[in-house]
């Protein structure tokens, strides 16, 4: 970035408006795009200050001044509270100038975690250094000049601090850790850094409109649909009791309680028709429970393991919207969508449109409103996609990139509509996507109720979720992020050269359909192309294939003209095959949730199934931590490797009295702390990058 940058000047804090101070406070808290020439000078000159103080000389007024370029600027309500003083723009206090001069944000860049280093050292950090790693009280430094050299000195040489010690040390500062075990105070710097992370989040879900007036809904939208008397009248303790039989755990107020049958959600007969050609008699725990509280109109996060049937949950409320839309007043050429339902792949969003039409099918048989749903996801024809939308449309079913094209082109708009649904919403509200799902809620005309799902559904989320969503609703079915107990998972530890051979092995433990995971696209072709040299009926889909052979490839494993599905992470999460016995991960992926969802292609609808994982020296001894607590978690059986591992955090994550083991990272869902989380440290990477390039780009 140019070293002509400079802050624009803000206006007094009651001359701005919501949105004004939610983009001021994101920003005292993530500029780090200060000029290196002028860092490294402020730096240089904080080491001088402190040395001339060390030996007893007198500092100059000018140099004073110096140090503390700008306007001072106090500290936001939110970053005194949480600790976050020394990021704000500018203060009197020299260090804190130097901190929020090169580390206000999360990132662990070189540039960032130096700098903030300094500003550290700068509090006092010589004794805070020797006693770091100890609990008890803070005894300041109190020797003479020597000691503070050597206290310079070390600052020199010092290590780069992780993420999480940086907010300790903010704890430190402020006294807040003088009396407090070294556990107490690593749950507050964590807590910290997560209040960090949620900021930068805060408004996905809310439009620019919203912002602009500060309006913000408080109570929910209402619809029609009333449950029977019989389950209005239910005692609470009878409504726990049944909770607790289905493993349903419920945050909210005013729940509708679970109901035990289709026919007493009062759905229209063509829809249970419908559910009864799909051999769906009985309601799964998450739609016993999710459906009645979206019937009434409630935002709601919905977690529940996979195969658990997520997917009728946010289908049905979504069809219903629209049928009553066209009842009252029937769509226009140009009106429409009723109803929104967004994907994170193609694959899941033409399930999740199939499955609508499933429905429209029904109900325009039996003499109903024919209700139009158009899928808008890329590799499809335009055209199509743009006669649906001239037609007027009830429903769309899309991806977030290629709706937030048809937005901004106007060819579609969002002035009718009143329902959202995020589906695996924790990677919908992730890095990647998380731009264009603000960017399709700032279309919203009008309050509109929201839900969310996914079989992994961190607390960042489920925080997130508490902040954005208008009185949400809850419901947990498990433990969020848990593996599927229905599926038998097994870890071998496999060399590189042997995974082929050892392949073909596992490929006879059981019979056909199969799923193999590969890590990349290569990988996928080289799997693909090994299994029919072998002669076997295997087909692959990755990102770099064209849409229509991703939709051949699934539509003959879904007829069973194919015996195996080789596939990246492209098919790890939504997508629906009841029949798959096995499945087979070619190697570990990073990141826990992924193993989750990918394992959870098997073990559905009740079923049971088999999990193949292979693993070698080449994957990260964090990552097998991870495995290791997933597998006590779910009681299966580990392997000597496993077993043997060493684990840090052994003490931490001990199994509880009913054989589950915490969960720590709020971040990824991970079985590790915050400070450890490597999805974290990639995000923040991303997020700095990102911001590098914006910022570069305007001037």
């Amino acid at each position: 970035m140019a070293s002509s940058y400079r802050r624009r000047k803000r206006p007094a804090e009651n001359e701005l408006s919501d949105l004004e101070k939610l983009i001021a406070e994101t920003e005292d808290q993530y500029d780090v795009y200060v000029p290196l020439d002028k860092r490294k000078a402020q730096e240089e000159k904080e080491r001088r200050r402190r040395l001339a103080l060390s030996r007893g000389e007198q500092i100059e007024e000018s140099d004073e001044e110096e140090a503390t370029p700008g306007p001072s600027l106090p500290a936001t309500e939110e970053q005194e509270q949480f600790g976050l003083s020394r990021f704000a723009p500018a203060s009197s206090n020299p260090a804190v100038a130097s901190a929020a001069a090169g580390q206000a944000s999360i990132s662990n860049t070189a540039h960032a975690r130096s700098a903030a280093a300094s500003a550290g050292s700068a509090a006092g950090s010589h004794a805070e250094r020797q006693s770091s790693g100890a609990s008890g009280p803070h005894v300041p430094n109190a020797a003479g000049p020597d000691s503070s050299s050597q206290s310079a000195e070390a600052e020199e040489d010092d290590q780069e601090l992780s993420l999480v010690e940086l907010a300790r040390r903010e704890v430190n500062r402020r006294g807040g850790g003088a009396l407090k075990s070294e556990a107490e105070k690593n749950a507050e710097a964590e807590a910290q850094l997560l209040k960090q992370i949620l900021l930068a989040k805060q408004s996905s879900l809310r439009s620019a409109s919203e912002h602009a007036s500060g309006v913000r809904y408080t109570e929910s939208l209402t619809t029609d649909w009333r449950p029977p008397r019989h389950y209005r009248d239910v005692p609470a303790e009878k409504v726990e009791r049944s909770r607790g039989k289905r493993g349903i755990a419920v945050e909210g107020d005013d729940c509708m309680p679970p109901h035990a049958r289709f026919e007493d959600m009062k759905l229209p007969a063509p829809i249970l028709a419908a559910l009864d050609a799909k051999g769906i008699e009985t309601p799964t725990p998450i739609q016993s429970q999710g459906l009645p509280i979206a019937l009434t109109g409630r935002d709601m996060v919905g977690i529940a393991f996979t195969g658990s049937g997520k997917t009728l949950v946010f289908v049905l409320p979504a069809v219903l919207w629209a049928l009553q839309e066209e009842l009252q007043q029937p769509l226009r050429t140009g009106d429409g969508p009723v109803a929104i339902m967004l994907a994170p792949s193609r694959e899941l969003a033409r399930q999740t449109y199939d499955n609508v039409e499933h429905f429209n099918e029904y109900l325009a048989t039996a003499g109903f409103p024919r209700l139009r749903c158009m899928l808008a996801i890329g590799g499809e024809s335009m055209r199509t996609q743009m006669d649906a939308a001239r037609n007027g449309v009830h429903l769309i079913v899309a991806t977030p990139g290629r709706l937030l094209d048809h937005l901004r082109k106007q060819r579609i708009n969002l002035d009718l509509c009143r329902y959202l649904a995020l589906d695996e919403g924790d990677r919908l509200l992730d890095m990647g996507f998380d731009e264009d799902v603000h960017g399709i809620v700032s279309f919203f005309k009008r309050q509109r109720q929201t839900v969310i799902f996914s079989a992994t559904m961190p607390q960042r989320v489920q925080f997130f979720a508490r902040g954005s969503l208008v009185r949400p609703v809850i419901v947990n079915v498990g433990s969020a992020g848990a593996a599927n107990l229905d599926v038998l998972q097994e870890v071998q530890y496999v060399r590189d050269e042997g995974k082929m051979l050892e392949l073909l092995k596992c490929l006879g433990k059981t019979a056909p359909p199969v799923v193999i995971f590969g890590g990349s696209q290569g990988d996928v072709d080289s799997i693909t192309e090994y299994l029919l040299i072998k002669g076997l009926a295997a087909t692959g889909i990755h990102g770099g294939k064209e849409q229509e052979e991703r939709n051949e490839a699934i539509a003959q494993f879904r007829d069973g003209s194919m015996d195996v599905l080789v596939a990246n992470d492209v098919a790890a999460k939504g997508l629906d095959f009841p029949a798959i016995q096995h499945v087979i991960n070619y190697d570990m992926p990073n990141e826990l949730e992924s193993y989750v969802h990918r394992i959870g292609r098997t073990g559905r609808r009740g079923r049971t199934g088999v999990a193949t994982t292979f693993v070698n020296r080449e994957t990260p001894q964090e990552v097998l931590l991870d495995l290791k607590h997933l597998l006590m978690q779910a009681r299966q059986v580990l392997p000597p490797f496993l077993t043997a591992l060493p684990d840090p955090d052994e003490d931490t994550f001990k199994a509880r009295e009913d054989g589950t083991v915490p969960k720590l990272c709020e971040y990824c869902g991970g079985f590790h702390r915050l400070q450890s989380c490597r999805k974290l440290q990639r995000d923040a990477r991303s997020m700095t990058a990102s911001k590098r390039d914006f910022l570069g780009g305007q001037g």
